[in-house]
């Protein structure tokens, strides 16, 4: 089955390079999404040329596809299963939830100039970066992209109920299975609320499981695409 692996922020689509061997090996096309303003050096990229990128991806699948998001491109894969439902077979998301209709992308933190920089590792103390050492931190904000005011900003549209047919797997790394059930239940994630077929997996690991854990996932994400 095709996988389409799409980058959270700050990321570009090599985020995901200890991940596509291990797929490609348990029979899979793993296809890392180019996220328009995510490595390409555009300042100006929006969330509709984001989701642009994914559709097209979803559209140059051979067949039904599973699309996989990581972070705030959860919102990303889920725009995919509302615009896309009968050619998405399914939607992992990993280390976060997607945003509800009319919600901003992700507007978490500070703009400048246009852009929202990394902001360091102080909001991410704790079990998000407890699994990074100082060199991949540093290797990260070093390499960290700025992300587009359009696409931070960028307002989510979904339209179509038929995602909630679409299957489900909630992987969660930096907090438990129960954690993510009950904040659903509390009706903090309204969308996954709605969801017919919602699955969870866990994953001993901080926010980057792609980099500290890529087997694992790996593994993770081909047990969806089996469904």
């Amino acid at each position: 089955m095709d996988i389409l692996l799409i980058a959270g922020l700050w990321l570009d689509a090599s985020t995901w390079d200890g991940v596509v061997p291990e797929l490609a090996a348990l029979g899979h096309r793993p296809v890392p999404v180019d996220l328009p303003g995510q490595g390409d050096g555009s300042g100006s990229a929006t969330l509709d040329d984001q989701v642009a990128a994914v559709l097209a991806a979803v559209d140059a699948a051979s067949g039904k596809c599973l699309v996989v998001g990581h972070s705030a491109a959860c919102s990303l894969a889920w725009l995919a299963a509302d615009a896309r439902p009968r050619r998405v077979a399914g939607v992992v998301l990993v280390g976060g939830f997607p945003a509800g209709d009319g919600q901003p992308y992700a507007d978490f933190f500070e703009h400048r100039d246009g852009v929202m920089p990394f902001p360091g590792w102080n909001p991410f103390e704790g079990p998000d970066s407890a699994d990074l050492d100082e060199r991949a931190r540093e290797r990260f904000a070093a390499t960290a992209i700025p992300v587009p005011e359009g696409v931070s900003k960028g307002v989510v549209r979904l339209t179509d109920d038929r995602r909630f047919d679409v299957p489900v797997l909630v992987v969660c790394p930096e907090f438990t299975p129960d954690q993510a059930r009950g904040w659903i239940a509390a009706g903090d994630v309204p969308e996954l609320a709605r969801a017919r077929h919602v699955g969870f997996a866990d994953l001993d690991s901080g926010h980057w499981p792609m980099t500290t854990r890529p087997v694992e996932l790996a593994r993770l994400v081909a047990g969806a695409a089996r469904g």
